[in-house]
């Protein structure tokens, strides 16, 4: 059985002294040792012998306990060159004894030699020196095993790494949402990446549990501390061989200042011994990580079984620290670390920067833009973190798109489960389709309840297009100014952030834009309690003119929090003015929630909804698939079947079973992860903490936003609001070398962008915001 609820044995220590005395010939005095499962005492004798006596749980066969004498045995008899305890015979002449406890269950005894010294856990400093014989200690005992075999190691246990995949569900153990994230990422990283190459590495019976309570040291004469040896078997099995030495690292680094470096001392010393392959080596990180995992997890799951066994948490709360440090950390970075201390090369396979920058020049159109004046290459990305070639870490308050985080575990494998058996389109009848309808129309008010599928913002924005200028027969469209939705022809034509700007063609005939109602520049400020009414005089204006023109208004398109126009989050009533207009004048009100919606602005799902108002139309994308490419429009019954005039609607790729189950793994992380609360909460945190940065900064003009998706607006002077846009680029650029990503945005290029992944923390937001003040410093 892999998981074992059992309780551990319980005899008493009269019970246990009678127990020696018949079956080992003499009196003893016993005291308790620390134990995870079975019942253990150090043994002393009344001539001058120590012992350790272990007995076992029901559970424990009879097989696995003959496996590990038999491997102390083993190693004694091949002079190994380091220590362990053997088994010591009872008078009747057998190494495991047979009792029957008081409950009706038969417990297997085992009397084991001393080893004397001290523990490795009570060494301090773990020198370099130190480690590096650890490693080559660990080398020794798993080359000199190598030859060892006995069919009692072939089991199946939960602490072999090999199958932490048969234990996942202990991760539901785990109330803390941020720690079974991070537990879920590493397992999913580990069934779809690691395991298929850890297969194809060597296998042998291996101790599995070398870690600081188990490792003897002792001083030799030089004074220095030397790896003696090392006992209790108990997770002895055969699996691949390299776990061995990913389990002596993950206990090294527990609580080292550069975890990464001590593991490295260790690693040099097994390469020494046993020399490793490089396939060993890249593995090396990801199995240490698991085997936090998989201590953690058993820990956890233990308590539930046995609450006052305080042995269950002597490494629990290092483990959590290390796998946060580990989820923030490249893991090629890491890799590059352990192959330089092995002497393997380091030469890189993958293009430089410089080499892609070349062949972007040649290949790529000029059209596509890079960030930052030093670009970076990111190789991997984990939740709200980012990593580049060179290993440096990024937390990432930036990117919208991977909204549940970057390589969400849940999303990578609801794509991956469904790519592997089906993807085609929505021509033929699948569950995915009709289940994600349901689902994501459950999220919006009635009566919006019809989806379109397509594959991005822009597609979707141009789909509501058609469907309003089918539905009027008209193409007069009301935008606001600096206003951006898409790519497309359509899509330009209704954003004065790409017609009015470098390459426009300028504005089309029927389109009209109206004042930003931004209450920071604009011509009514936050102190007017009806600075939306106001604003939404510009639209009624628009349609006057629409009519003075002898036509008609076909649609209103606006963000329900502008993102291009500068992070402007729209005054109270604006909308619900503006769509009174617009129905008014027979026109269809869009709400494009591309950027902001899916619960970023935290106090709702939906950002149209902090303005009381329903959209006739809205437009879904960026966030929703977690950077996997799907869109929708969602509108009401009545416009949906108004624009089934014949005509067919065909998406290729718009609504395939795939992208389907990508969307429908974002929406249950939203839910189980409570990820709207958690937008609001860190984002008025880091609202507040950027508002006190403004009263000490004067290049702060202004500091707005909803949830998690904030701008920062950058002045010259407060009182004539002059841009500083130049400043604002420097600083995004400070920032990324600091390890921090934002951007800017706004028609005059001073806000400073910032909309994380929905997964960024208090403390991601806290050294955000410190880093920001250091640099304004640094600058003024």
């Amino acid at each position: 059985m892999l998981l074992d609820s059992s309780q551990k044995p319980q005899f008493s220590y009269k019970k246990i002294v009678e127990i020696i005395e018949e079956h080992y010939g003499f009196k003893a005095k016993i005291a308790p040792l620390d134990s995870y499962m079975d019942q253990n005492f150090h043994v002393t004798t009344n001539f001058d012998k120590e012992f350790i006596l272990k007995i076992a749980r029901p559970s424990e066969s009879w097989n696995s306990l003959d496996a590990q004498n038999k491997a102390l045995e083993f190693l004694y008899k091949r002079n190994w060159f380091y220590h362990s305890p053997t088994p010591i015979q009872s008078k009747s002449g057998f190494d495991i004894i047979q009792i029957k406890g008081e409950d009706g269950h038969d417990y297997h005894f085992r009397l084991l030699r001393f080893l004397q010294g001290k523990l490795l856990v009570d060494v301090e400093p773990h020198s370099p020196k130190l480690l590096v014989d650890l490693g080559k200690f660990a080398a020794s005992l798993d080359k000199t095993l190598k030859d060892f075999s006995h069919h009692g190691a072939h089991r199946q246990i939960p602490w072999d790494i090999k199958n932490v995949m048969q234990i996942q569900k202990l991760a539901g153990y785990i109330t803390d949402v941020e720690r079974r994230r991070i537990l879920e990422y590493f397992l999913t990283q580990f069934e779809l990446a690691i395991l298929p190459k850890l297969i194809q590495t060597k296998s042998s019976i291996i101790h599995n549990d070398i870690n600081d309570y188990n490792i003897i040291v002792r001083d030799p004469n030089t004074g220095l501390p030397r790896i003696y040896g090392i006992f209790d078997f108990g997770d002895l099995t055969y699996t691949h061989t390299i776990c061995e030495l990913a389990i002596a690292i993950s206990y090294v680094m527990l609580e080292k200042e550069n975890p990464y470096q001590a593991a490295g001392y260790v690693i040099s010393g097994y390469h020494q011994i046993y020399p490793l392959s490089e396939t060993e080596i890249e593995l090396l990180f990801h199995l240490s990580a698991i085997r936090l995992c998989i201590s953690v997890m058993m820990s956890t799951y233990r308590r539930k079984h046995d609450p006052n066994n305080a042995y269950l948490n002597v490494t629990e709360p290092l483990a959590w620290k290390l796998l946060y440090q580990m989820i923030a950390t490249s893991p090629e970075y890491v890799t590059s670390l352990f192959r330089q201390v092995c002497g393997f090369d380091l030469s890189k396979k993958r293009l430089s920067s410089n080499e892609i920058m070349a062949s972007r020049e040649k290949y790529i159109s000029k059209s596509f833009s890079i960030s930052y004046e030093n670009p970076i290459k990111i190789t991997r990305g984990a939740m709200q973190y980012l990593f580049d070639d060179h290993g440096k870490t990024y937390i990432d308050a930036v990117n919208n798109v991977s909204h549940v985080g970057h390589c969400h575990p849940a999303v990578v494998k609801a794509i991956n489960e469904q790519n592997t058996v089906l993807n085609t389109n929505t021509r033929y009848l699948h569950d995915n389709l009709v289940r994600y309808a349901e689902r994501l129309t459950a999220t919006m008010p009635d009566p919006l309840n019809v989806c379109f599928f397509v594959c991005s913002g822009s597609e979707a924005n141009d789909l509501a297009l058609r469907i309003a200028r089918t539905l009027t027969g008209r193409k007069e469209t009301i935008v606001l100014e600096g206003a951006y939705h898409g790519t497309s022809i359509a899509n330009i034509e209704i954003s004065p952030y790409k017609y009015a700007g470098n390459g426009g063609a300028g504005r089309a005939e029927y389109i009209y834009e109206v004042l930003v109602p931004d209450t920071y520049r604009g011509r009514y400020g936050k102190d007017d309690a009806d600075a939306g009414t106001k604003y939404a005089e510009s639209v009624k204006q628009a349609i006057d003119k629409i009519y003075q023109q002898n036509k008609k208004l076909s649609a209103f398109i606006c963000e329900s929090v502008l993102g291009c126009g500068g992070q402007i989050v729209l005054p109270e009533k604006y909308l619900r003015e503006v769509y009174a207009s617009v129905r008014n004048a027979g026109g269809i009100c869009i709400a494009d929630e591309v950027q902001v919606g899916f619960g970023r602005v935290g106090s709702h799902m939906w950002a149209f909804e902090t303005q009381n108002v329903i959209p006739d139309i809205v437009t879904l994308g960026k966030p929703i698939g977690n950077g996997h490419p799907v869109a929708a429009v969602i509108t009401t019954r009545e416009i949906a079947d108004a624009f089934a005039n014949g005509m067919e609607y065909f998406n290729t790729f718009g609504g395939n079973p795939v992208s389907c189950a990508a969307g429908l793994a974002v929406l249950d992380v939203i839910e189980k992860e409570n990820l709207q609360k958690h937008a609001l909460k860190t984002g008025n945190q880091l609202l507040k903490d950027l508002k006190k940065l403004m009263k000490k900064h004067p290049i702060i003009g202004d500091v707005r936003g909803l949830g998690l998706f904030i701008g920062v607006e950058l002045i010259k002077d407060r009182k004539s609001k002059e841009p500083a846009a130049d400043e604002a680029s420097q600083i995004i650029n400070k920032m990324k070398d600091a390890g921090i990503l934002i951007s800017t945005d706004g028609p005059l290029h001073n806000v400073l962008k910032i909309k994380p992944p929905m997964v960024f923390t208090s403390d991601n937001a806290k050294t955000l915001v410190e880093t920001l003040d250091n640099i304004l410093v640094e600058m003024h």
